[in-house]
This record gives C-alpha cells, structure tokens and sequence, in this order.
C-alpha cells in the first residue's frame, strides 16, 4: 500500500477490516496518493515515532484492537500538532462526534461510507493545511504563519489544528467584526456538509484554551451572545 521512496508522505490509514482499507487505498493511489496501512491500535504510535517525517494525514479508525481511535486521536495531535486526522465512525451520536473534534480531530467520517467521500474529504483537509502560502499575518502579538499552517502566540506554537488555524485565520482577518455560526462554518467546511453550531462552539472552545496557554489573562476571541464570535485584539 505504500510507496517508501516516494518524496510524498503516505496518508496513514488505520482500519482493522484489511478490504476496507485496501479498497481506500486504491481509491487514493487513484487520486495520486500513496497510502499506508495499520490494523491494530498498537502499532500506530510506534510506526509514526520510527518515522523521520510524519504523514499528512491519518485516517484513523474509532473502534480499533489494542489502543482506541480516541486515545490515538488524542496522543497523536500532542505530539505531532501539523498531522491531520480524520475519524471514521460507527457512532453517529453529536456527543461522540464533539467528541472527537475536542481531541483535535479535523474531521470525522460516519460508517457506512463510500472511498469517493473518504478520498474527498482527505483533500479537503489538505487543502485547508496546504492552501495559504502568503507572508504572517500579523494581529496584536498573535502572529499566524500562514505557509507553516500554525498561530504564534509571543513565539509560541500551540498546535492548532487545520480547523483551528482556518478558525483564527479567518477572524484576524477582519478585527472586530462579527461572524455568525454558519459563517464560521462556510469557512472551515467548504463542501457545504450540514454540522451543528455546537461543532462551531467546540472549535472555538478548544482554540481560546490553547491560546490561554500563554495567555491567561488575556481574551482575544470573545462571544457575542445569540450571534457568534470576533476577534479584537487589546488596544
């Protein structure tokens, strides 16, 4: 399924059921993607720490022998913030799928699926990591580095996700103004799938916490009651 020697890092699939993921796979190598296999939990974190460059992406899979899509979701975006993960799931509950997302999933895949959904929404996780390549954007003292797809708060880093950065991206562009819900989720879902507000409320919730990670005291993205969010950065 993969291709080693390739200058293009394979995508990392972790499915347990071998003819699902070959038939992705496929799927990928059909869209000029390389791809890698694991089947069961325990080999992830291992297989991604021997690696001199890590993939792009991980399709990971929720219910997994050995160690659990959660707790690999959750140890990989800990470690290795720039890799992208999206979750395939069986449980179509908004609490498990919330879920998911809080652990720092970009996006999340229900079962039963087709390899042309998964193969699309690979590249649309792509291209929000890949798209911007313009100089930093500068606001107050955040700084977002627009080529490295990350936000730099007073020099640190602290490991948005695709999502997240799309998120403060799109807010520090306009200072001060106000987006709704449905805005916010235009920009970071641009096919158009139908997700909650609270999906919208979970980003933002865990983007303040890792911005409060340096600083406390300080609020930059506030609510605004019954409409949505803004940036203001301190005058």
């Amino acid at each position: 399924m993969s291709t080693p020697d390739s200058d293009q890092q394979p995508i990392l699939i972790v499915k347990d059921e071998p003819k699902i993921a070959r038939l992705v796979a496929d799927y990928l190598q059909g869209s000029g993607f390389t791809s890698h296999h694991l089947a069961h939990g325990d080999s992830v974190l291992p297989w991604l720490q021997a690696r001199s460059t890590r993939p792009e992406l991980v399709l990971l899979d929720l219910m997994l022998p050995g160690t659990d899509g959660l707790t690999l979701c959750r140890e990989i975006r800990q470690r290795w913030p720039s890799v992208a993960i999206i979750m395939l799931t069986a449980r179509v509950e908004e609490v498990d799928r919330l879920l998911g997302l809080e652990l720092g999933a970009d996006d999340y895949i229900c079962k039963p699926f087709s390899p042309r959904e998964v193969v699309a929404r690979i590249k649309a996780v792509l291209s929000r990591s890949r798209a911007s390549a313009s100089p930093a954007a500068v606001g107050s003292d955040l700084v977002l580095d627009e080529q490295g797809w990350r936000g730099l708060a007073d020099g640190h880093d602290p490991g948005l996700t695709a999502v997240e950065f799309q998120l403060l991206k799109v807010m520090m562009h306009s200072p001060g103004r106000i987006f709704t819900r449905e805005q916010l989720m235009d920009h970071m879902y641009r096919d158009h799938r139908i997700v909650s507000e609270r999906t919208v409320d979970s980003h933002v919730k865990k983007l303040r916490r890792k911005i409060a990670e340096t600083w406390p005291e300080r609020e930059v993205i506030r609510s605004i009651y019954g409409v949505g969010y803004k940036y203001q950065p301190e005058e």
